[in-house]
């Protein structure tokens, strides 16, 4: 397994960052424009989020670590699996003050299982998966040269599930794996 010379990542920072965009993007939902009534309708019955990241290759750079190699595919994830965790804990705390998506009562039933199969894959569980005829990869902690961030992960999705069970969600979807293309070089993005 590869190390990191220098604990670069600061989890606490991100992960109030991903709760201050979560929110952001929530009020957002009411402030958009778009393109046709049908996409502003489905947007607000779902008030679906778009939080993600730019970057991460400049991330494992600074690391020392490669694309291509097992630390950084579990740098990857780890991080992903916070970003998303957090933001659906996030979307459980809006919905217990604010109340669930206008579709949520209806989608119930799969949100959660969605939902318990994150967790699991933050935990590194190869078998056990909900209703998915392929497994998705699991983070594979062994590979991760910094448990913390594993354990941010799983902490994560913790906390995602049980204030979900308890709450609902706000939005039925919170994160995106988007093409960074120009944007890339306007926020000047390493990768």
């Amino acid at each position: 397994v590869q190390t990191c010379a220098l604990p670069i990542f600061d989890i606490a920072a991100f992960e109030h960052a991903c709760r201050l965009w979560t929110v952001t993007l929530e009020i957002s939902v009411l402030m958009a424009q778009f393109p046709s009534r049908e996409i502003a309708q489905l947007s607000y019955e779902y008030r679906t989020l778009g939080l993600g990241f730019a970057n991460i290759g400049g991330l494992l750079m600074a690391m020392g670590l490669s694309y291509d190699s097992d630390a950084g595919r579990a740098i990857c994830a780890t991080v992903s699996a916070i970003m998303t965790g957090v933001s659906y804990a996030t979307s459980a705390e809006m919905a217990e003050e604010l109340g669930t998506f206008p579709g949520y009562a209806k989608n119930r039933d799969e949100m959660l299982r969605v939902i318990r199969n994150h967790r699991r894959a933050a935990y590194g569980e190869a078998t056990g998966y909900e209703g998915l005829s392929i497994a998705p990869v699991p983070v594979r902690s062994a590979h991760c040269p910094d448990p913390a961030l594993v354990s941010a992960a799983r902490r994560a999705w913790d906390e995602a599930l049980a204030l979900g069970e308890a709450h609902g969600y706000r939005n039925a979807q919170a994160t995106v794996i988007a093409p960074t293309g120009t944007i890339g070089l306007v926020m000047d993005c390493d990768t």
